[in-house]
C-alpha cells in the first residue's frame, strides 16, 4: 500500500534511505559520503523545504519512499529508495507511477549522482531523458540546494 508518510515516520523513512543509500559507498565521490548517509536533522530540513515523502508498505512494514517537492513551475522526484532486501520486484515503479500520477507540472524533473548508472537507467525505463551537461548544472543550481561538489558529480532527468 502506497501512503503520504507524516513526518513523525522518520525512523521508518532513515531506515530505508540509510539501508539503501549503501549501494552508493565507493561510487559516489568519497568527499560526498557520509555517514549516516542521511542524518535526522538533514530528513527534517528537506521535510522543512517542502519535499512530502510517500512510502510503500509490505505487511505493515515501510519497504520503499520517495519524495516529491514542486519547486516554482516543475515537480522534483527526491530520495527515492527501496530496501536492499526489496530492490528489483517493481515496487521503485510502483511508487514513481504513483508520484508522476499526483504531480501537478507538467515537466518533472530527478537529479541523481552521474556514477549512480542504475538509477539513471531506472529513470529512463519510466521515459526520463538524461540531459545535457549544461542544462543538468543550470536545473540543479536554479531548482536544488546542492553543494557545488555534489553539482559537479550528478545529473538531471526530465520527463516532460
Amino acid at each position: 500500500m502506497i501512503s503520504r508518510l507524516n513526518p513523525n515516520e522518520y525512523k521508518g523513512i532513515l531506515r530505508v534511505v540509510n539501508d539503501a543509500a549503501e549501494a552508493y559507498r565507493g561510487v559516489i565521490p568519497e568527499d560526498q559520503w557520509q555517514e549516516p548517509y542521511m542524518s535526522t536533522e538533514k530528513l527534517e530540513e528537506e521535510i522543512k523545504s517542502g519535499i512530502d515523502f510517500y512510502g510503500l508498505l509490505e505487511k505493515g512494514v515501510l519497504v520503499a519512499v520517495m519524495g516529491i517537492q514542486r519547486v516554482n513551475d516543475v515537480t522534483l522526484i527526491r530520495h527515492a529508495y527501496v530496501l536492499t532486501s526489496r530492490q528489483r520486484s517493481g515496487i521503485g515503479g510502483k511508487l514513481l507511477r504513483h508520484l508522476l500520477g499526483i504531480a501537478k507540472t507538467s515537466e518533472v524533473l530527478v537529479g541523481t549522482w552521474e556514477a549512480a548508472y542504475w538509477a539513471i537507467r531506472f529513470y529512463e525505463k519510466y521515459g526520463f531523458k538524461l540531459l545535457s551537461r549544461g542544462a543538468t548544472d543550470t536545473l540543479l543550481r536554479k531548482h536544488w540546494n546542492i553543494n557545488e561538489r555534489q553539482i559537479e558529480t550528478s545529473v538531471v532527468l526530465r520527463l516532460k
